[in-house]
């Protein structure tokens, strides 16, 4: 894989992580397009979440240091689920990342999800134990590729009657223990095995970042003006293409 696949792919991933429509679902299905794609295990793919980590913590660098010790207690409890099922279906886990067919019933799943919130009631409670375990466990189910995590979370986030606002931004800083848990795990298992150039991966990096970083005010935007709809007809949309090609 040359530097230009490498930072396309990472456009891919900085644009779709945040937006509902699986960015892990994406990325297999763009990376089935690159002639000859190879990678260790899923190290590529681990660079490019690191990019999207550094945008979220960029983007809510004044509100992560105000943060009080009880929202960081709120985000343990979320990630609990992901870690279990991380630690004890890895193996399984990284086979899901080549299974076309199952992205494209992934990314159905999400269009559907994406529906509901978008038809769900607005709203008015802040995030407590109850809601952080509830948008953990979703996170936890976005693990399998084509199932979107960012609107996994906030689905079950709104469904609780939590503010809009608050679901999308628990949603976002949930996801960085998971993100940096899944690259330290990567790494030391495997590190980089000199399967791809540097350059490739810091192109992958860079480009996720930027792409990232403005993706992220995106969706509230979309969220509150009742726009999820278009998210939900995407995502049915191609996960039918999946399925057929």
């Amino acid at each position: 894989m040359d530097v230009l696949s490498a930072a396309i792919l990472g456009v891919v991933q900085g644009l779709t992580e945040f937006l509902p429509v699986s960015s892990s679902g994406h990325l297999v299905l763009a990376q089935s397009l690159i002639p000859g794609f190879k990678q260790p295990g899923i190290v590529f793919d681990v660079i490019l979440h690191l990019g999207t980590l550094f945008a979220v913590l960029y983007f809510f660098r004044k509100k992560i240091f105000k943060l009080g010790f009880k929202y960081y207690g709120l985000i343990a409890v979320g990630t609990i689920p992901a870690i279990l099922l991380g630690l004890v279906f890895k193996s399984q886990i990284e086979a899901l990342f080549v299974n076309v067919k199952l992205v494209g019933a992934a990314l159905i799943l999400s269009g559907i999800l994406n529906y509901l919130t978008n038809g769900a009631k607005v709203g008015k409670k802040a995030v407590g134990v109850k809601e952080s375990l509830m948008v953990g466990v979703a996170q936890a189910a976005a693990i399998i590729p084509g199932l979107s995590r960012s609107g996994s979370t906030i689905f079950a986030g709104i469904k609780q009657g939590v503010k809009p606002e608050e679901a999308v931004e628990f949603s976002f800083l949930l996801s960085i223990p998971a993100i940096l848990g899944a690259n330290i795990l990567e790494l030391a298992g495997r590190g980089f095995n000199g399967s791809l150039s540097s350059g490739s991966y810091v192109a992958g990096f860079v480009t996720a970042f930027i792409s990232g970083f403005l993706a992220i005010g995106l969706v509230l935007k979309f969220l509150v003006s009742k726009k999820f709809k278009f998210f939900a007809v995407y995502c049915i949309g191609l996960g039918i293409l999946a399925l057929l090609l």
